[in-house]
């Protein structure tokens, strides 16, 4: 097995390499994607519109209540039909874990912003300051120190969960697991390599997540 390994390693190397660069680049997009969308789906979660409050209930029961796998398939499926011009499957996929990612990275959010005092809310208020300056210069700053923890980990499950876009041959890292798989016959070996990818990637990322989250409590 690990002489199995090894040659594997030696032959294919750069296709593993290929598909970490893959997953890294749409765990990143998705991160930085669905953070923003899923901020913006949290503050109107808060509001006291009654129709936003609705409409993003909805938004986040039925995404948190489907398995991912569905809504990659409902999107890669729907969208090129919906859209007035030519989408890839990898822009569909995308599109898809950003989506469901917003869902999960709302909720963290809107429970950040919710254990923080409404003292700071009253206060900023009576200083005058309008709800989005209070919400960008007092409140959010607060919730992430909160939120921190959960959040990071959502972080490292949307690198995990970018391996379903294998499903739809999209380049990634079990899309190389595949590839490696067909040419060669050795599934275990190659299932191996990409596993000790993932251990490796998700166990730096937790560091830096653990350094970090010292740092701000340092600050404090």
């Amino acid at each position: 097995m690990l002489q199995s390994i090894i040659n594997l390693w030696s032959k294919y190397g750069y296709v593993y390499v290929d598909g970490l660069i893959g997953t890294l680049w749409l765990a990143a997009l998705t991160v930085f994607v669905a953070t923003v969308l899923g901020t913006i789906i949290a503050i109107m979660k808060l509001s006291k519109i009654k129709i936003l409050e609705l409409i993003t209930s909805l938004y986040i029961g039925m995404l948190r209540g489907t398995p991912i796998l569905l809504q990659l398939y409902f999107f890669w499926l729907l969208l090129p039909k919906i859209v007035p011009f030519k989408l890839s499957d990898t822009a569909c996929i995308v599109v898809a874990l950003i989506v469901n990612a917003s869902a999960y990275v709302a909720e963290v959010i809107r429970a950040g912003i919710q254990a923080v005092d409404k003292g700071q809310s009253e206060a900023a208020k009576s200083l005058g300051l309008s709800n989005w300056n209070m919400m960008r210069k007092i409140i959010l700053p607060q919730a992430i120190k909160n939120i921190l923890p959960a959040l990071g980990n959502e972080y490292i499950s949307m690198v995990k969960q970018t391996s379903l876009a294998s499903v739809f041959f999209v380049q990634e890292l079990m899309t190389s697991y595949k590839t490696v798989q067909s040419a060669t016959f050795l599934a275990i070996p190659s299932l191996v390599i990409v596993g000790i990818i993932y251990l490796v990637v998700t166990s730096i990322l937790s560091k830096a997540l653990s350094i970090f989250e010292r740092r701000l409590n340092n600050e404090e």
